[in-house]
């Protein structure tokens, strides 16, 4: 997910992505501690697109 994409959602959008990206990630680790993913950088890139997501939410937090 891209930053602009992030920029256009409402903050409860963001709040519901949020913790539907969160547990995805806690499911893509397990998965991958039992046995290798096929494409490990999903993790990562599911990482950062949680990052850019809470980034936005601090900015409209203190803009407020």
């Amino acid at each position: 997910m891209k930053q602009s994409e992030i920029k256009e959602m409402t903050t409860q959008e963001l709040s519901d992505r949020l913790v539907e990206e969160q547990s995805n990630i806690n499911k893509l680790e397990m998965t991958h501690a039992v046995s290798p993913l096929e494409n490990p950088l999903t993790i990562r890139s599911t990482r950062r697109t949680i990052a850019r997501i809470k980034t936005e939410l601090t900015k409209r937090a203190l803009d407020a």
